[in-house]
C-alpha cells in the first residue's frame, strides 16, 4: 500500500487481525520493513500476540520514494511521515516500535505529537538521538574510504542490498546528522511511556543509560552480549517489548 506524505510516496504494509491493537514498526537506517521486522520474526511475534502490525518503509528506503535532497530527511520531516500515516489509517494513537533510525523518529514523534503515540519501544538509540559521524558515513556511502568504524559498518550494510539507493542514503544520513541532538530540556517534557532497549556491546548506542536518565517516563533494558545489529532479533528484546506494549 502507498500514501502521499507531503509529495513523497511512501510504502506501508498491514498484517494481522483487523481487530487487533495497532502497532507501528519503523526500521533502521539502510534497512526496510521486510529486512528489519519480517526476517527477524518481529512481525510473526506481534501478529501471534494478536496485534495489527503496520510496517512503514521510511523515505529513502525499501519501496518508498528516494529523494536525494538532505533537507527531505530532517528528523521532524521523517516524524511527520509517521503522523500522516496515522492520519491515512484514521488512527488516533498507536503503539510504536522503532530501531536505530526508527527509534530516533519515534523519539521525535513523542516530542512533536505525543498524543498520537500510546507508548513507544525505542531500540538501539544513543547519543541523545544524534549520529555523531554522519558526514563520514555519508562520504563512505558515496564510495569514499571509511573514516570511522560506523562508516565502515554502514557502508558494508548498505552496499549489500542491491535495492538501496546509496545517494539517497547518503542524503538521508546528512539530513539526520544536521538535525543534531535533542536538547535535554525537551527530553524532560516527554510524557509518552517509553521503553529503551540496547545491546550492552552496541557501540552506536553506548550511552543509552544517559538517555534513559533524561526521559522521566523511560525504562531501560540492556541485552547482554549483543551489538547494534544482533540486538534486533534477540528474544529478550521481543519479550521486553511484548510486556511493555501490553501495559495500559
Amino acid at each position: 500500500m502507498e500514501f502521499d506524505s507531503d509529495g513523497v510516496r511512501l510504502h506501508y504494509e498491514l498484517h494481522g487481525p483487523e481487530t487487533g491493537v495497532p502497532v507501528l514498526l519503523v526500521h533502521g537506517f539502510a534497512s526496510d520493513y521486510q529486512l528489519n521486522w519480517v526476517g527477524t520474526r518481529w512481525q510473526e511475534t506481534l501478529v501471534g500476540a494478536n496485534y495489527r502490525v503496520i510496517g512503514l518503509d521510511c523515505r529513502g528506503h525499501g519501496q518508498s520514494a528516494k529523494p536525494h535532497d538532505p533537507a527531505a530527511y530532517a528528523i521532524d520531516v521523517m516524524a511527520a511521515d509517521v503522523r500522516r500515516l496515522l492520519d491515512e489509517l484514521s488512527l488516533l494513537s498507536v503503539r510504536y516500535v522503532g530501531y536505530s533510525m526508527g527509534a530516533r523518529i519515534g523519539l521525535q514523534s513523542a516530542l512533536d505529537f505525543p498524543d498520537r503515540l500510546y507508548r513507544a519501544v525505542l531500540g538501539g538509540l544513543g547519543a541523545f538521538g544524534r549520529v555523531e559521524d554522519a558526514e563520514a558515513i555519508a562520504r563512505a556511502l558515496r564510495g569514499g574510504k571509511p573514516e570511522t568504524p560506523s562508516a565502515l559498518t554502514f557502508q558494508r550494510f548498505a552496499a549489500a542490498r542491491p535495492t538501496n539507493d546509496l545517494e539517497a542514503l547518503a542524503a538521508c544520513m546528512e539530513g539526520l546528522g544536521r538535525s543534531g541532538r535533542v536538547d535535554g530540556t525537551r527530553l524532560a517534557t516527554i510524557w509518552t511511556p517509553i521503553l529503551l532497549v540496547a545491546g550492552d556491546r552496541d557501540d552506536i548506542a553506548p550511552d543509552a543509560p544517559k538517555l534513559a536518565a533524561q526521559i522521566p517516563t523511560a525504562r531501560l533494558v540492556m541485552i547482554p552480549g549483543r551489538d547494534h545489529l544482533s540486538t534486533v532479533p534477540a528474544r529478550p528484546f521481543k519479550d521486553a517489548a511484548l510486556e511493555f506494549l501490553a501495559q495500559s
